[in-house]
């Protein structure tokens, strides 16, 4: 195929280094479509045109574009087509579940140089390993360019080529291709400059240090009155050998959620246990909550996450925490957590162990992959003095990500947490428009933090503007 004077070829891409070996022999044209996926693509001549002007404006080494889908016909044979927007590829967009769409267009020159540069032979990673030499070839800024235009059309994803899920990448069934992407990207951030070191500092808890207790279970809520009392509930129960209380942010709820809180704190047995905190102003996120808690007189020198529709696995979750934290001298423990629906029941894929982070190279991993789990608990002067974003979609990744620079981050494996999935959750049946914002969002945390591990290991950025 020929437009614009350049000839464009098309293959299928297996996710193997070798398949892209086989496709870097044998392409002769000046660009290549590469097919992410088996899919039907109708990509007019006058699309590609369009494509092939803008790599030659921008010398971009790798494009891609908006998409639409063809949906099958209904029962009254009406068919429909729905648009498919995509995001700009970010600097520090590392995650390898990144979506192109089911095809890119690579310019072979490029795809050449950065296929030499591979020396292991993947059997998953291949694509992510060449779009990050694609990557390092433009900077990080310009070798790869979304047009946000919707330039082509494929016929209906096949049954199993959807997204498998906000929890694929935790599956122990993907163990295999996540330990390939985890040595793509470590690569990636070792040719950076931008690995953090592998010994993470240890914090002295200051004993001359003033806290009304120990421990601090935090909930931020708003409107929750079908779960709120399970939740306060959960965390009351806790059974500790160390002073702590419960700290319900209340977010001005107007659906029973106050009431109920005020019940449980009217008892007797939950005097000065349980305080009721309704921040100084409205308009606040989950994070803003957090901050007001965090800074409240009321907290105590360790901060414990519980959300206001989930729950503590047993009496002795806040315990493990506490005593980790004492063992450690970490800044920040992590748990484990289990998948269940409204009734506690378990749903698949059941318990979420984040086996992904490891000591070893969990700081770095944490680049790549979306959470960390759950619940997080941290040291309270260093989560005051670095705070949350005020926002309610990907604060609580923001802080991991500044902690875990610098300090080291305690794990526990054992289930400590049931985590809800039910319609009243604010990530649930997302649409492609709000996923899209989290991921930009998260995106842009990964490239602020990116740029700031590679200024602290004291190396020069690229900059994007020359």
């Amino acid at each position: 195929m020929k437009n614009n004077g350049l000839s464009v070829e098309k293959f299928f891409l297996d996710g193997t280094v070798q398949g892209l070996k086989t496709i870097a022999a044998g392409a002769v044209s000046d660009f290549i479509m590469l097919y992410l996926r088996d899919v039907r693509a109708d990509f007019p001549e006058e699309s590609m045109r369009r494509m092939l002007s803008v790599a030659e404006d921008t010398g971009a080494s790798m494009l891609y574009s908006d998409y639409k889908e063809r949906l099958s016909p209904d029962a009254d044979g009406r068919e429909k087509i729905i648009p498919c927007p995509l995001i700009d590829l970010q600097e520090g967009a590392l995650r390898d579940d990144f979506d192109f769409g089911p095809l890119v267009v690579v310019r072979r020159s490029a795809f050449v140089r950065a296929v030499s540069m591979m020396d292991t032979d993947y059997r998953y990673g291949a694509f992510y390993e060449l779009r990050l030499r694609f990557s390092e070839q433009g900077g990080g800024c310009s070798s790869i360019i979304r047009i946000a235009e919707y330039l082509y059309t494929v016929e209906g994803m096949p049954s199993g080529q959807a997204s498998a899920g906000q929890f694929a990448y935790v599956d122990a069934r993907n163990r295999e291709r996540q330990v390939e992407m985890e040595k793509i990207c470590t690569a990636y951030l070792g040719r950076l400059g931008a690995l953090v070191p592998g010994k993470a500092e240890k914090v002295d808890f200051e004993p001359s240090e003033n806290f009304p207790v120990e421990a601090s279970v935090i909930i931020p809520v708003y409107n929750r009155a079908k779960t709120i009392a399970d939740s306060v509930r959960s965390a009351l129960s806790q059974k500790t050998d160390f002073a702590y209380n419960v700290i319900v942010v209340d977010n001005y709820s107007d659906d029973g959620t106050s009431e109920a809180i005020e019940r449980i704190a009217s008892l007797p047995e939950n005097s000065g246990r349980l305080v009721h905190l309704v921040p100084s102003r409205r308009g606040h996120g989950i994070g803003g909550c957090w901050n007001e808690a965090v800074r409240s007189r009321h907290c105590g020198r360790f901060a414990v996450q519980l959300d206001s529709d989930d729950l503590y696995s047993s009496e002795n979750t806040l315990s493990s925490i506490i005593s980790l934290f004492q063992k450690m001298h970490c800044a920040m423990v992590v748990g484990t957590y289990r998948l269940c629906d409204f009734n506690l029941d378990e749903i698949p894929p059941g318990v979420i162990d984040h086996r992904e982070w490891t000591d070893a190279n969990g700081r770095n991993n944490i680049l790549r992959v979306n959470g960390l789990g759950a619940p997080r608990a941290f040291y309270a002067p260093l989560l005051r003095k670095f705070g949350f974003p005020d926002t309610s979609y990907g604060e609580d990744y923001a802080v991991v990500l500044r902690f875990c620079r610098e300090y080291l981050v305690g794990r526990i494996y054992d289930v400590l947490y049931l985590c809800r999935r039910w319609e009243g959750n604010s990530d649930a049946g997302l649409d492609r428009i709000r996923a899209n914002a989290n991921n930009r969002y998260k995106d842009m945390l990964r490239t602020w933090e990116l740029r700031a591990r590679i200024r602290m290991n004291g190396k020069a950025e690229e900059d994007c503007g020359k």
